[in-house]
Order: C-alpha cells, then sequence, then structure tokens
C-alpha cells in the first residue's frame, strides 16, 4: 500500500520546472506560460497561476474596426484575453493535448478554434474561408501567424501532419483540420457521393483540398463547430 501514499501523489503531480522559457509543457494537456510582460490566451483557458498577474479581456475595438467586422461576420472565433505581470500561468483547454510552435520568422494558418496561447509579437490576422461560407453555417475562420515567436495550439489527441506535394495533393475534413502552412491556400470541395451516402448532413461531403508544397495538421478526432447547410 506504500505505493498509494498521499505524500507520493503529492511528489508524482507536483509541478517541475522544466527550465525550457517562456512556453513549456507541465504535461501533454497542460501549458506553463513562464511570464515576465504580456501573452495572449484563449478565454476561460486559464486554471491557474502563482505570482502577480492580471487578466484583461480583448477590448472591441483592440485590434482595429477590421478585425472587429471578420469576428462579427464569423459568428464564431477564439474569445481573447491577455494576461500581463509576473508569474507562472497554467492554460488548458478542456482536456486536449498541448502543441507548442516556435516560429522564427514563419507563417502557419491555425483553426480559431485550436488557438491556445500566443506571444505578444507575434502578427496575427483573422481569415474567413470565404470560398465555403455558402456550403457552411457560420463558415469557417482560421488565425494567421506570421513572424518570430511562440504559439500554443491544441488538438484532440495526437496531432498528425501530412506533407503536401504538387504530384500529392491532401483532403481532409474540416472538422478535423488544425493548421497548415503559411504559403498553402485550401480549396472547398464538395464530394457529391459521399453526400448521397450518409445523408445531407454529413460533414464529409465537404472537403479542403491543399495543393502545392507545405503540410496540413490534422487530428484524429471531428470537432463539430459548424454544420453544413444541407
Amino acid at each position: 500500500m506504500s505505493r498509494y501514499t498521499l505524500e507520493e501523489f503529492v511528489q508524482a503531480t507536483s509541478q517541475k520546472d522544466l527550465g525550457e522559457g517562456f512556453f513549456e509543457l507541465e504535461s501533454d494537456r497542460l501549458l506553463e506560460v513562464n511570464l515576465h510582460g504580456k501573452v495572449w490566451t484563449k478565454m476561460g483557458s486559464m486554471v491557474a497561476y502563482t505570482g502577480d498577474i492580471r487578466f484583461v479581456r480583448e477590448g472591441i475595438l483592440e485590434h482595429g474596426v477590421g478585425k472587429l467586422l471578420k469576428r462579427a461576420v464569423s459568428g464564431e472565433g477564439t474569445r481573447l484575453s491577455t494576461a500581463e505581470g509576473d508569474g507562472r500561468l497554467y492554460l488548458a483547454d478542456n482536456g486536449k493535448k498541448v502543441s507548442i510552435l516556435y516560429l522564427q520568422d514563419e507563417t502557419i494558418y491555425v483553426n480559431g478554434n485550436d488557438v491556445l496561447a500566443f506571444q505578444e509579437g507575434l502578427a496575427w490576422d483573422i481569415k474567413m474561408m470565404r470560398k465555403v461560407t455558402g456550403m457552411l453555417a457560420g463558415g469557417l475562420f482560421n488565425m494567421k501567424f506570421t513572424g518570430t515567436g511562440m504559439l500554443a495550439i491544441t488538438t484532440h489527441y495526437d496531432p498528425l501532419t501530412l506533407q503536401v506535394t504538387p504530384h500529392a495533393p491532401v483532403m481532409t475534413d474540416p472538422n478535423a483540420t488544425v493548421a497548415w502552412s503559411g504559403n498553402l491556400s485550401p480549396d472547398f470541395r464538395t464530394d457529391i457521393s459521399l453526400k448521397t451516402f450518409f445523408g445531407r448532413g454529413s460533414g464529409e461531403s465537404i472537403q479542403m483540398q491543399f495543393q502545392g508544397d507545405g503540410y496540413v495538421v490534422i487530428q484524429p478526432q471531428e470537432e463539430v463547430y459548424f454544420q453544413s447547410r444541407g
């Protein structure tokens, strides 16, 4: 029974300083932010913190009228807040797996629902998938990140990255698509045979098609945050 003592539990689950810098994985589903300044976070993702940290909800005009209008059109969208101060901040999103990406003067697109946190120095914008707004209720939006800095994204279970080449395009389910390289611009297509087979509400009837040179990140679960129009 000595394996299950309270002391052993506390030792096994105690916070460990890995010394990895601004972002580090406290576990595969918990992000630790070693904060000395400011960080953008997904609204509601804070689960604990130590030190002197203040939280401010994203101002309605903080990023300009252009982003405000895009957010209004998208209907959904990542609601952001800032955490500012000195301390340790712990973030999570419904038990989803966390991956840390360090951008080095690079660009990546991430599904807006899968953004957990990012450094203030990264430039970002909201991108609407205009070609699909007539096919999906509420459309589909993502966030474009450019520059140098750290970005934390979430996935249901382990992500899988597929390489896209001119001779091998990749088709994905929009509900399972997490991110893609900045040089790719996906198209949308409707698979009539799948739509007929599965029914008019089937998500598989609408697919994202990636062509060119790059990569696309998917997750092994469909995260339904929009519905097909049928």
